[in-house]
């Protein structure tokens, strides 16, 4: 009997290249930490991070006690913001609707030129923030309402399209085949066939990415956009923290209220 039959076999993960690969790989890992460790404490000045509790504590304690008065103030602001967010999410939605179909492989026109297009309109959204796009927009059209709805609705069209084409991409092809062996035209196969597929993780994308621009367009009055940033940032520049804790107060009620407002629908939608 051969010696090397008796050995127990030892069951490992990866062999002997992927070991050497897994720890090339950590190697590359830690030696970019180091790297982006050292450059951040290039330009990092300690003295200000180590007094940082002091200076919280000192903010903290001019916040207190929030200006109530104040809130008087805030309800147009608020509601303001609830337009952007809610036009600009519709916009969004009617622009991301045929741009999620053209880059859906089993719906565009053409893979080679017309989904290359949308591809690039889906990660031109999703890469600019709204932020950025609403200070764009405030040099273009001017500081208001617009430039912060139209802001929103730029940055809801990669969210929305990115996520509806593919669920598009997975729907059953057995029930879309059956509906264009009927005789259907392309527009009935995608009326009937894959629009009823897709319809519900629609529904559930937009709700949630209603959800995500509530929150995104509180921030853009700093750029000039309207809504509740623009209070924020009149209060912050006269140091008014009184009036910055109850902006932050009625942006948090706002947003846990859109939360669960939006949990309700989706439940009775989908």
């Amino acid at each position: 009997m051969n010696n090397l039959d008796s050995l127990p076999v030892v069951w490992r993960r990866y062999d002997e290249k992927q070991t050497l690969a897994h720890w090339v790989l950590w190697l590359a890992f830690i030696a970019l930490v180091v790297f982006a460790w050292q450059l951040m404490n290039e330009d990092t000045i300690w003295y200000f991070v180590t007094d940082s509790p002091n200076q919280i504590a000192d903010i903290g304690s001019r916040m207190w006690p929030p200006r109530w008065s104040y809130l008087e103030q805030l309800w147009q602001p608020l509601w303001d913001t609830l337009n952007i967010a809610t036009l600009g999410t519709l916009l969004g939605i009617v622009l991301a609707f045929p741009v999620a179909f053209l880059a859906a492989n089993n719906t565009t026109p053409s893979v080679v030129f017309v989904r290359p297009v949308a591809l690039f309109i889906i990660a031109a959204s999703r890469s600019i923030n709204s932020l950025i796009w609403a200070l764009l927009l405030v040099a273009v059209l001017g500081p208001g309402l617009l430039a912060g709805i139209i802001a929103i609705a730029l940055r809801s069209i990669g969210f929305i399209s990115k996520l509806m084409y593919e669920a598009i991409e997975e729907v059953n092809k057995t029930q879309v085949a059956a509906i264009r062996a009927t005789g259907a035209s392309p527009l009935q196969v995608l009326d009937y066939g894959v629009l009823p597929q897709v319809l519900p993780s629609f529904i559930g994308t937009s709700l949630f990415r209603w959800d995500i621009n509530i929150r995104e367009s509180t921030v853009l009055g700093l750029v000039g956009a309207g809504g509740i940033g623009l209070k924020l940032q009149e209060s912050m520049a006269v140091l008014a923290w009184p009036q910055v804790t109850v902006i932050f107060c009625s942006i948090l009620v706002t947003v846990v209220v859109s939360e669960w407002l939006s949990a309700k629908v989706r439940h009775a939608l989908i």
